[in-house]
């Protein structure tokens, strides 16, 4: 653990210069573990951002309410429009560049408001070097990311969560609804509420915890269920209700997935000089 402590108190110094900080708060466990330390280390001068469009999945608002109350940190949500993007509806392989500069252009915009100076991000160590073209839209706008800074993985983030007592130290990654839109395939109103509400059902009668309902081409639906939980799903009756129930929601046909939950695989489908270029890009 001393290693650990280590870059934890590098974390706090690193906040502590910034003074007063604006966190983008999702309330996973990244962003989670930033704001902890925002207000550990910068106190009523850190602030908390939520930012809320069509692309949030049900119950993370409330999520990160909770997480918010919990730290004892100030908490605003912002409002964020990415849906008037025509880039972003294009859903093209850096889809996620839009989205991230229409939230940090509105947070720099309310930076004065919000008593900050900088803005942060939870990307960790883990994030470097892999598809991220939200960290080309952090760098333009001089967004800092203090777990990279500090040295932190994605293990010592969830170590560190649990030594705070977070709720969400093992919390899955549950990044935006559109998302799980094949790239190619535009972003629409109707597809992420479909998406959300299949989820949602998927997680109710089920139980799951690790899973995407992804949407393909002509609206087909695979479902990506961790290997270790698929085993309820396994039976006619199961397969017939939840067919039956993504059918009612739009979709044209349901798969399942043998090869089970892989977090960001529709990036396996990018070319490699995209990705490539994007790497560079974000270093």
């Amino acid at each position: 653990m001393s290693e650990l402590f280590a870059k934890r108190d590098v974390l706090l110094a690193r906040l502590a210069v910034y003074a007063r900080v604006a966190v983008a708060f999702s309330g996973g466990v990244d962003s989670a573990v930033v704001a902890r330390a925002a207000q550990e280390a910068c106190g009523d001068r850190a602030v908390a951002v939520t930012a809320v469009s069509l692309s949030l999945a049900s119950g993370e608002l409330e999520q990160a309410r909770q997480i918010a109350a919990l730290i004892g940190i100030r908490h605003v949500v912002l409002r964020t429009e990415e849906f008037a993007n025509e880039s972003y509806l294009a859903n093209p392989a850096n889809r996620c560049y839009f989205c991230k500069t229409e939230l940090y252009s509105r947070l720099e915009s309310r930076l004065s408001e919000l008593g900050a100076d900088v803005i942060c991000n939870g990307a960790n160590l883990d994030d470097v070097g892999d598809y991220r073209p939200g960290m080309t839209a952090a760098k333009e706008h001089s967004v800092r990311s203090p777990l990279i800074e500090a040295g932190l993985t994605k293990s010592d983030v969830r170590e560190l969560a649990k030594w705070w007592s977070l709720p969400c130290w093992d919390k899955p990654a549950m990044p935006c609804l559109s998302s799980r839109i094949a790239y190619g395939v535009a972003v629409t109103p109707e597809r992420v509420h479909r998406i959300d509400a299949a989820e949602s059902f998927l997680r109710r009668e089920f139980g799951l915890r690790e899973f995407r309902v992804r949407c393909e081409a002509n609206d087909l639906a695979r479902i990506e269920v961790s290997l270790s939980e698929v085993t309820p799903l396994l039976s006619a009756t199961n397969f017939e209700r939840i067919s039956h129930e993504l059918r009612s929601l739009g979709f044209r046909c349901v798969t399942l997935d043998l090869e089970g939950f892989r977090s960001g695989n529709l990036n396996a489908l990018v070319p490699l000089e995209v990705l490539g270029s994007a790497t560079r890009a974000s270093t």
